[in-house]
């Protein structure tokens, strides 16, 4: 790769005089004769812009052979003594005549390894930005005050309640250990020989009788049918061509030195990615599905008892050995508390022994939300 070589001057303002643009060859103000100085922008120079894609300067390149010897003649020095400005290969400042001592500051470089800038950008994206920025600060918002209102909402405080009321509801159901027919799938089904229960324990329904057996379909399954050509659009990324690329070295004396070589350039390349692959089709599957007897148990007889009083009880039901009791049992208690105004809460204790802790006319303690909800009761 070749490689190209430009020397580019670069220009300073004179802060005495406001002479603006000076080119660096020059040590003095060519209007007031004031020496260049380290303080105040005078140390600071400007060697104009670059090509955004290369980096390339958009200045000439020095071509005057007294000007390049000035770039190679080293970095400037600031003289210790009165601050001018003076040339690197001179051991005498040309201001005031002083010798260069070790306190002479050097001039300071300005770093150019940060890429090129970006290209401004169109005019539709700031908007869109600026909508991006609204709609997460709205939703910001949203969340705020969501959140706000929820820290608000699940806010607890306690107050006293009151036992107006309490009930309770039992259900036995008789079932008996029936023999019933039933559908199933053949490969699913063993012979099984059923076992009675005795006093409504101990049984197995059992599988007997399997007859009747159809054929029928149970689902499908996924099948290969062929092979189908599909074409499908990518991009990869290949060489095309090449492109300048340029960097920069601050010389320390006003003026930069540019190097330019030419690098590959690399490009998208759309392309079409076809290859052979199995089409499927789905195909029902079919299975014996068959009848057969076994045993379930089924409810007879119901009975229910209810009150309002403290002594819940079961309602009587005589059963056989072959039968079986399920029981069932609710019971509420009702509250009344005061919260701005009269509420009632119903309270559902599980089991008896929970529900016995309450007597109508208890106090009792609710904790509750701001919106109104009970987490907790706790009788007195």
């Amino acid at each position: 790769m070749a490689r190209r070589t430009r020397i580019i001057e670069g220009t300073w303002n004179c802060t005495s005089c406001d002479t603006k643009s000076i080119r660096a060859r020059h040590k003095r103000c060519p209007q007031c004769n004031n020496p260049r100085e380290l303080t105040g922008k005078e140390s600071e120079f400007d060697f104009g812009g670059v090509d955004a894609a290369s980096g390339k300067s958009l200045r000439e390149g020095v071509t005057d052979a007294s000007a390049l010897a000035l770039a190679q003649a080293g970095e400037d020095w600031f003289c210790a003594f009165c601050g001018a400005a003076t040339r690197g290969d001179t051991t005498r400042c040309k201001h005031c005549g002083a010798e260069r001592t070790d306190d002479a500051k050097a001039a300071p470089r300005q770093a150019f390894d940060e890429p090129p800038p970006p290209p401004p950008p169109r005019p539709a994206k700031p908007k869109r930005k600026a909508r991006l920025l609204l709609a997460w600060g709205s939703l910001f918002l949203c969340c705020l005050g969501a959140g706000a209102f929820a820290l608000w909402a699940n806010t607890t405080h306690e107050l006293p309640g009151e036992v107006t009321g309490t009930a309770w509801k039992r259900i036995v159901v008789q079932e008996r250990f029936t023999r019933v027919t039933k559908r199933g799938w053949r490969d699913e089904l063993r012979a099984v020989t059923p076992r009675m229960p005795v006093n409504g324990a101990g049984e197995v329904a059992g599988v007997a009788n399997i007859r009747d057996c159809v054929s029928i379909q149970r689902g499908t399954r996924r099948v290969p049918d062929g092979t189908e050509r599909v074409c499908r659009t990518k991009s990869r990324k290949v060489a095309c061509g090449s492109e300048e690329k340029c960097r920069r070295r601050d010389m320390g004396n006003g003026f930069m030195e540019e190097v330019c070589e030419d690098v590959t350039k690399y490009c998208r390349e759309s392309y079409e990615d076809c290859q052979n692959e199995t089409r499927y089709r789905r195909e029902p599957v079919y299975a014996d599905q068959c009848t057969y007897d076994t045993h379930a148990w089924k409810p007879l007889t119901r009975r229910e008892a209810s009150g309002t009083d403290d002594a819940p009880r079961w309602p009587e039901l005589a059963v056989g050995a072959a039968d079986r009791l399920r029981r069932e049992e609710t019971y509420t208690v009702r509250l009344r508390y005061e919260d701005d105004g009269a509420h009632e809460h119903v309270l559902k204790p599980r089991g008896e022994r929970a529900f016995l802790a309450w007597k109508k006319g208890q106090g009792a303690r609710l904790t509750v939300t701001n919106l109104g909800t009970v987490k907790t009761v706790v009788p007195l």
